[in-house]
């Protein structure tokens, strides 16, 4: 049965298999016994290699060892785990915060545990999958709005209604990299009594001069706000957290099964998180960095034609007519030295090349992947 199944995805141009670095993840990564520029990642700032990262995380191994052993709420948590939150809690401008093991752990316990089935979840169409499977684990009645159209949200709050409203929103879409509008947002949570999550993965580090989505628009966080922020893409860590008001994050911590029934995060990845968000509040030329060489990228994008959407953050996609097109695409840049895996169906609805840029990429490595582009634009592949 699953041979057959198989056998259609490869077909379909569909079938995917996994290939690991033999290297440690940065911007030249070893891959298939490829040295490679890596244009798809999300280790925005660089800090997965980063010495103070590893240098913190050796130390806490020494002290605490390599496991937690048990839940948060046993015996799995140290005094780190306590002074990540308290700055996590001062980075977001919340009461409180509280960790979880991943992102996918963090929407998949919240959203059931500040949802339950009498409630209404407004969602945006384009959500990350952890979101959607977060809607559907909370058996609320969930009714999807368009894409960022916040004329049709604010309909639907008006005609759709059962229990408190919660609207579910990424606040950098994965995918495309444009930036849900969170003034708005904000201005019909607050209009219709409803609670707004945002997902803030891709903004925390990036954003707001690393502060993330809210504070790229200057809005407080309002007590109706709930914040989740992942600690695996610009943090160079592991983990993620909810950032809420204090009341939020003690219903979290006694209702959110993803956090109450899951091991707790290593005591060394907590430590490495730490030095990273001290990073990211102290050094503001690492944010401008990231920033220089997004502009770089979608500016030298454009001198060759090349449509990059509605990106707006360091995540720019390239479209393209279909699957197979865009693996060709990605083994034409893997042949000229570049990392770049293709994205395709189910992820997407339309495949591509989704190119992330950070700060440790040299302009060298930006004006390779442009000449690539151009030389794969004028044999025809896009």
């Amino acid at each position: 049965m699953f041979e057959e199944r198989l056998e259609a995805l490869r077909r379909e141009g569909l079938l995917r298999s996994i290939s690991d670095r033999d290297s440690p993840q940065g911007r030249i990564i070893r891959v298939r016994g490829g040295v490679l520029v890596n244009f798809s990642s999300n280790d925005y700032l660089g800090l997965c290699g980063h010495d103070s990262l590893r240098r913190a995380a050796a130390r806490a191994a020494e002290e605490y060892g390599t496991g937690s052993g048990a839940s948060r709420l046993l015996s799995g948590g140290t005094a780190l785990h306590r002074r990540l939150e308290r700055l996590l809690s001062d980075l977001k401008a919340t009461e409180a915060s509280v960790l979880f093991g991943s992102g996918y752990a963090a929407n998949t316990g919240a959203i059931p545990a500040i949802a339950d089935r009498d409630a209404t979840i407004f969602s945006d169409e384009l959500n990350h999958a952890s979101l959607i499977d977060g809607c559907r684990l909370s058996r609320a009645s969930t009714v999807i709005y368009r894409h960022a159209d916040m004329d049709h949200l604010e309909e639907l709050l008006r005609t759709v209604r059962r229990g408190r409203p919660v609207i579910v929103t990424d606040s950098v879409f994965s995918m495309d990299g444009d930036i849900a509008p969170l003034r708005d947002l904000t201005q019909l949570a607050a209009a219709h009594d409803a609670l707004l999550y945002i997902d803030d993965a891709h903004g925390t580090g990036v954003l707001g001069r690393g502060r993330g989505a809210l504070s790229h628009f200057g809005i407080p966080p309002e007590s109706f706000v709930i914040q989740m922020g992942t600690l695996s893409k610009a943090a160079g860590s592991y983990g993620a957290f909810i950032a809420a008001g204090g009341d939020l994050v003690r219903w979290l911590v006694n209702t959110a099964r993803t956090l109450i029934y899951s091991t707790a995060l290593p005591a060394h990845l907590v430590a490495a998180s730490v030095e990273a968000v001290r990073i990211m509040t102290s050094d503001a030329l690492l944010v401008d960095r990231l920033w220089r060489n997004r502009e770089s990228l979608v500016r030298g994008l454009h001198c060759i034609g090349v449509d990059t959407g509605r990106s707006e953050t360091p995540i720019v996609p390239i479209l393209l007519e279909d699957d197979q097109a865009a693996l060709r695409l990605s083994e034409f840049l893997r042949a000229r030295g570049i990392h770049a895996p293709a994205i395709r169906r189910p992820t997407v609805r339309t495949p591509r090349l989704r190119l992330t840029v950070s700060a440790a990429h040299t302009e060298e490595d930006i004006a390779l992947l442009i000449t690539s582009l151009r030389e794969a634009r004028d044999c025809g592949l896009f």
